[in-house]
């Protein structure tokens, strides 16, 4: 998704075969740990085929409010993403990250059908635990993220309290036209996403959803976020707020919180 040169290579694939979907073109999985700069976390593992995920949940330092399963963006790793988890944290949520197959500590190379399946696992396993299966829970995507946490949304309606899509990608397509306008008709139309928000947020019912975006975002445009809401049919609120690619929780951290909270009131 960085270059245009990859999503090229991903143009050429389509022609030669249609049913190619190239994932590794969308994933950019870093193995380097930042550190964390946090006490009060686990690591988890689960077993997925021949692979291993690691998972972190990070606990609050006062009474949990919620659960959140936050979902990263195509690059770096759980501990990328630790600075913009920080104010979950302190409004009182639980985080679980997880870091897909080749991410992190995860083993393995990530596409877009083991990780669905491995989100799902992930959520499977851990709402049976006693410190997660009686909290209120939201599913929480970022940038290439939004598309797991949507299709997780749709699968888990009874489950959930609440969906956040920050800086949400419409579909791979779309995103792949995105950075290679001058394919860009030919990729919305015909490249073949086994999953995508702008669809699959059609089907999400009686579930409020939260898209943050901002106008001046330069990876993921503005108008895709705009396309997931325009689709959305359950209670929804879009928040436009001024700066970076996912920098809104940092700047406008009380008013996203506030909107969170909200969530589960309903």
């Amino acid at each position: 998704m960085k270059t245009q040169f990859l999503v090229l290579i991903l143009f050429i694939s389509q022609i030669i075969s249609v049913s190619a979907q190239m994932d590794d073109k969308f994933y950019y999985p870093r193995k380097d740990l930042k550190s964390i700069e946090l006490t009060n976390y686990e690591e988890l593992k689960f077993p997925v085929e021949k692979d291993t995920l690691s998972v972190l949940l990070l606990k609050p330092a006062k009474k949990i409010k919620a659960t959140v399963f936050y979902f990263h963006g195509a690059g770096g790793n759980n501990t990328y993403y630790l600075q913009l988890i920080y104010p979950l944290l302190v409004e009182g949520y639980q985080v679980v990250m997880t870091d897909f197959r080749g991410y992190g500590n995860s083993t393995g190379i990530p596409t877009h059908l083991n990780i669905a399946e491995d989100g799902q696992k992930v959520f499977d396993e851990l709402i049976k635990r006693k410190d997660i299966k009686n909290t209120q829970k939201i599913i929480f995507g970022a940038s290439m993220g939004t598309q797991i946490a949507t299709l997780l949304a749709e699968k888990n309606q009874n489950k959930i309290n609440g969906l956040v899509l920050d800086g949400p990608i419409s579909s791979f397509g779309d995103i792949a036209g995105f950075y290679t306008p001058e394919f860009k008709e030919y990729l919305e139309k015909s490249y073949i996403s086994p999953y995508s928000a702008k669809e699959n947020i059609k089907s999400i019912q009686n579930i409020p959803i939260l898209i943050i975006h901002s106008k001046e975002d330069k990876e993921v445009p503005f108008e895709q976020g705009m396309i997931v809401f325009s689709n959305a049919n359950s209670s929804k609120e879009f928040f436009e707020f001024s700066g970076e690619h996912l920098q809104g929780i940092l700047l406008e951290s009380s008013k996203i919180l506030s909107k969170m909270n909200e969530m589960l009131e309903k």
